[in-house]
C-alpha cells in the first residue's frame, strides 16, 4: 500500500472510529508521517498492513488505533461479526467476560451493546474475573457463545478476544474462519447497530463457580499446609481465597505487592509464571513464612504454576510434572473418563492411562482441542494449562487446579511426605520422563518460515546421540489429528522432540522428551537426563539454523 493510501486509510479510520482516546492518538500518528518522520510512517504502515487476525485464540495484539491493533472498532466488528454468525446458528444469548488489562471493561461493554443492538439477550459478568469464570457461566447460563476480554499473559500493552460456543468450549475450525468471514463482510462501523439493556450479573454467577470447585475435594481432608499465593496482579485473588477458605486452607499467605489488579504487571518483567523472575516475590514470602507449597496464577487465572522447596532451594515445577501429580492422583482415585494431553506435553500420562486401564488421547496444542473431547476426565497441557474438573470448564482452569494441587500437598504433608516425594515415587514406577524446551524469540517472523522450512528440507537423523526414528509431518495430520503447522520426532529409547511455530508469540518453539529408567535412584536418573536434554537442544538448534 502506498504511503498516500496509508493516509487515506488512517484518515477514513479516525472518522469512524468512537473512541477519542484513539482517535486523538492516530491523528497525531498521521501528523508526524505528514511531518516526515520515518518511524512514524512505518508505524502506520504497520497498523493498516491487514486487519489483526482473528483465528483459533481469537484476537490479541496491542491497544492502538487502526485495523491491526487492539481497540474498540476492532472489537466492535468482531463482535458484529460473531453476532451474525450466531444468528446463523441459532440464535441464543451471549455471555462476556473481561480481565482487568487497560480496556478490558470498554471491550467488554462495546461486546454487550452489539449482541443486544442484534436482539440477543447479553450478560456481563460483575467485575473482572478470572477467564474459567466465564467458561463455567456459559453453561450455567445457557448461552449460545461466550466471550472473554482477555491477553493471558502478554505484555502490558496488549489485549485479547477469546470466543467460546455454547457447549463451553472455545472455537475451533470450521467456526473461526466463518467468525472472521462474517467479520470482514461487517460494513460501516455507524451502521452495527448497538443497544442497552444488557445485564450486568450479581455475585450468584461466581458464587455458582465456587461451589462447583469446592465441591470437587473432601471437606474432611487434611488441611496442615501453608501456602503463599500469588495471582501475578492479574483478577485471580479475591475468586482464589475464597475457595482456599472455603476448602479449609486458612495458612494461605498473599503476595502483598502482587495481589491485586495492575494493568501494568508493575514487578514483573512479563506476567507469565513460566518466565524467570515472575515468582521471585512468591518465593521469598515463603522463605519468610516457611511454607510449604507456592502457587501462582497468571492474570487471567486460567494456569496454574507450582514451587516446592528442596535443598537447594525452591524449584518451581515444570507443567508436566503438575499435570502427571494430578493425574496420577485422579488415577489412584479411580476417576472414570478419558485422559488427555496436547502433542508437546509429556507422554507419561498416556503410560499412566494405560496402567490404570484408562483412555488416553493426544490432542492438537490449545485447549479449544483438549476441551471438547467426548468423555474427558483429565487434560493438560505443559504450559501449565490443567482441566480438572470438564463439568465446570471445558478449558483450562487455574483455580481449580490451584486447589486441587493445595490438596494432595496437604495429604502428603499428613503422612510426612511433599510433592517431590510423589514425583520420585512416579518416577521409580513408570522411569524419569524429563522435558524441556527450545524456545527462540524472533523480531522477523520470517526466521521461523525459514526454519521450519530447514527442518522439513533436511530433517536430522541423529539428535543428542539418539538415532531418529521418525519423523512425522503434523501438517499433513498423524494419528488422526487435524493438520497443523509443526513437526514430531520421534527417537531412540522413546524420546521425542515437537517443533512448532507459538500460537500467540512471535517464537518458535521445541518440545524434547527423554525417559531415563530409575536403576541407580531417582537423582541419578535426573543427571542424567539433563545431560541428554542438552545435548538433543545443542543439535535441534544447529539443524534448525538458530
Amino acid at each position: 500500500m502506498a504511503d498516500s493510501d496509508v493516509l487515506a486509510s488512517a484518515r477514513a479510520w479516525i472518522a469512524e472510529d468512537p473512541d477519542p482516546d484513539t482517535r486523538a492518538e492516530l491523528t497525531a500518528l498521521v501528523a508526524a508521517v505528514e511531518g516526515g518522520d520515518a518511524e512514524a510512517a512505518a508505524e502506520l504502515a504497520d497498523r493498516f498492513a491487514g486487519r489483526l487476525e482473528f483465528g483459533t485464540a481469537g484476537l490479541r495484539g496491542a491497544i492502538a488505533a487502526g485495523p491491526n491493533r487492539m481497540n474498540r472498532a476492532v472489537v466492535i466488528r468482531t463482535a458484529a461479526g460473531l453476532a451474525a454468525y450466531v444468528e446463523a446458528h441459532g440464535g441464543g444469548s451471549v455471555v462476556i467476560g473481561y480481565d482487568a488489562r487497560h480496556r478490558s471493561a470498554d471491550f467488554a461493554r462495546d461486546t454487550a451493546a452489539v449482541m443486544r443492538g442484534a436482539g440477543f439477550d447479553a450478560y456481563l459478568l460483575p467485575r473482572p474475573l478470572p477467564t474459567p469464570v466465564l467458561a463455567f457461566a456459559i453453561r450455567h447460563l445457557g448461552c449460545a457463545a461466550g466471550v472473554m476480554v482477555t491477553a493471558s499473559h502478554n505484555p502490558p500493552q496488549d489485549n485479547g478476544y477469546k470466543v467460546y460456543l455454547g457447549d463451553g468450549s472455545q472455537i475451533v475450525p470450521p467456526a473461526d474462519t466463518e467468525i472472521s468471514a462474517r467479520i470482514d463482510a461487517v460494513g460501516a462501523l455507524a451502521d452495527v447497530p448497538l443497544g442497552d439493556g444488557w445485564t450486568t450479573l450479581d455475585e450468584s454467577v461466581v458464587d455458582a463457580y465456587v461451589t462447583a470447585v469446592l465441591d470437587l475435594v473432601p471437606a474432611d481432608n487434611p488441611r496442615v499446609l501453608r501456602l503463599v499465593y500469588t495471582p501475578l496482579h492479574g483478577v485471580g485473588n479475591a475468586v482464589v481465597q475464597r475457595v482456599l477458605a472455603g476448602a479449609g486452607f486458612t495458612d494461605a499467605h498473599a503476595v502483598p505487592q502482587q495481589a491485586e489488579p495492575d494493568p501494568e504487571f508493575s514487578t514483573v518483567a512479563f506476567p507469565n509464571p513460566e518466565e524467570p523472575g515472575a515468582v521471585d516475590l512468591a518465593v521469598a514470602l515463603a522463605e519468610q513464612v516457611d511454607a510449604d507449597l507456592v502457587v501462582a496464577n497468571d492474570p487471567d487465572a486460567d494456569r496454574c504454576a507450582v514451587a516446592v522447596p528442596g535443598p537447594q532451594g525452591w524449584r518451581m515445577l515444570r507443567g508436566d510434572e503438575v499435570g502427571a501429580l494430578i493425574g496420577d492422583d485422579l488415577l489412584r482415585a479411580g476417576a472414570e473418563g478419558v485422559y488427555a494431553a496436547s502433542i508437546v506435553s509429556s507422554s507419561l500420562l498416556g503410560v499412566m492411562a494405560a496402567k490404570h486401564g484408562a483412555l488416553y488421547e493426544d490432542t492438537l496444542t490449545g485447549f479449544k482441542w483438549i476441551g471438547r473431547l467426548p468423555g474427558l476426565r483429565f487434560g493438560y497441557e505443559e504450559a501449565l494449562g490443567y482441566c480438572v474438573a470438564p463439568h465446570i470448564a471445558r478449558d483450562k482452569d487455574g483455580v481449580s487446579a490451584l486447589l486441587l494441587v493445595a490438596d494432595l500437598a496437604a495429604r502428603l504433608k499428613a503422612e510426612g511426605r511433599t510433592l517431590q516425594d510423589r514425583l520420585d515415587e512416579i518416577a521409580t514406577e513408570y522411569g524419569l520422563y524429563a522435558t524441556d524446551q527450545l524456545s527462540v524469540r524472533v523480531s522477523d517472523l520470517s526466521l521461523i518460515a525459514a526454519a521450519m522450512s530447514r527442518l522439513r528440507a533436511t530433517p536430522p537423523t541423529v539428535l543428542g546421540g539418539l538415532a531418529v526414528r521418525q519423523v512425522e509431518d503434523l501438517n499433513e495430520g498423524a494419528g488422526g489429528l487435524p493438520p497443523t503447522d509443526g513437526l514430531r520426532y520421534r527417537l531412540a529409547d522413546r524420546a521425542r522432540v515437537v517443533v512448532r511455530p507459538s500460537g500467540t508469540e512471535p517464537k518458535l518453539k521445541a518440545y524434547l522428551e527423554v525417559v531415563v529408567p530409575v536403576t541407580d535412584g531417582v537423582d541419578a536418573a535426573r543427571i542424567s537426563a539433563v545431560g541428554r536434554l542438552d545435548a538433543i537442544r545443542a543439535d535441534l538448534s544447529t539443524a534448525a539454523g538458530l
